[in-house]
């Protein structure tokens, strides 16, 4: 079939793209840039955004499915209104050129942090879980995540059936602009100072796109479904990136309850910032490394016939790949 991809030029979008091509479908990709996407071989590139009507009418004629990748990942308070824009307006002004395009089906990629975040260790989140307001409004990208998905939804009517995948952290090769590998990079550069008290949660970016095809093809209309491969904590992830990269874990555990991290961290900013120097860690995400971020794949693995491949190999190809693309040292003492 013909489909559109947008944010074809990055981590997800990318995998989405190798794997489309492989099944033989014929991919439009909407790029702002086209001089980025200049590995995209084999795919008819439309210059726009996602804001500009006469781009998304010209990229989306013909079509009868399309990937919506296109984002923006950001920790920093000061990008919270492009995210915003990117993530609920530019998801509202797609689907409905989509829809006035003639599109019968939209895979919409989310994230399983507008479902799992938590507190609580023994909490795993599945997707008929109520958002978890309290948690997500600390955090912009989260919270225009989770508006862009009940914004996506909305348009699941009328001819156009949207279905909603939500992966966890996504790691693996291919992470060019760092977006979703920046703290295993960090890791491996020896700059993380101390453990997390919380939980993670991480995917294949490939898997993730092998899981947003069967989505498009088995996915039930207004339906979400997760895609995880792994639930730890930040110890036993911290572990295992020990055991795969030959680097030494830090061995200091960050103080346990997310106000005693944070006002540390921003302290920690403030006398690193007298100096002149970059802090080890910043307060959003010594928040987030407190909170747990467990979620639960049955459904996708049920209804989609969707399986991650074992976390550990994804680890290993992320770590070689980070190396490889930045010229680490291949083991720190």
């Amino acid at each position: 079939m013909k489909v559109l991809v947008t944010g074809a030029t990055g981590f997800l979008g990318s995998h989405l793209v190798t794997a489309l091509k492989a099944r033989g479908d014929e991919v439009v990709a909407l790029v702002r840039d086209p001089r980025r996407a200049r590995d995209l071989g084999g795919v008819t590139l439309v210059e726009g955004d996602l804001l500009d009507p006469d781009a998304l009418a010209r990229a989306l004629t013909g079509c009868e499915g399309l990937y919506h990748c296109a984002g923006k990942v950001s920790r920093d308070a000061a990008d919270n209104d492009a995210m915003w824009r990117v993530h609920v307006l530019g998801t509202r002004a797609l689907l409905e050129a989509a829809r006035a395009a003639g599109v019968r089906r939209a895979v919409v990629a989310s994230t399983s942090g507008t479902i799992a975040i938590s507190d609580d260790p023994s909490f795993i989140g599945r997707e008929d879980d109520p958002p978890p307001h309290d948690f997500i409004n600390r955090f912009g990208y989260y919270r225009s995540k989770l508006y862009g998905e009940i914004e996506a939804l909305k348009h699941n009517r009328d001819g156009l059936a949207v279905v909603v995948v939500n992966p966890s952290l996504l790691l693996g090769p291919g992470d060019r602009l760092g977006s979703s590998t920046g703290d295993v990079k960090r890791f491996l550069e020896k700059k993380i100072p101390a453990i997390p008290a919380g939980g993670m949660a991480f995917v294949d970016a490939r898997d993730a796109a092998d899981g947003m095809v069967l989505a498009m093809a088995l996915g039930a209309p207004g339906q979400r479904y997760l895609l995880n491969a792994s639930n730890c904590t930040m110890r036993a992830f911290f572990g295992k990136l020990e055991r795969v990269s030959g680097v030494k874990a830090p061995a200091m555990p960050m103080p346990r309850g997310v106000t005693a991290a944070t006002v540390g961290t921003a302290l920690l900013e403030r006398a690193f910032k007298w100096v002149g120097a970059e802090a080890p860690v910043d307060a959003p995400s010594a928040e987030m490394g407190q909170l747990y971020w467990y979620c639960d794949a049955s459904r996708a693995e049920r209804d989609l016939g969707w399986s991650p491949r074992d976390p550990i190999a994804t680890l290993a190809d992320t770590v070689d790949d980070l190396r490889e693309a930045h010229s680490l040292s291949p083991v720190w003492a």
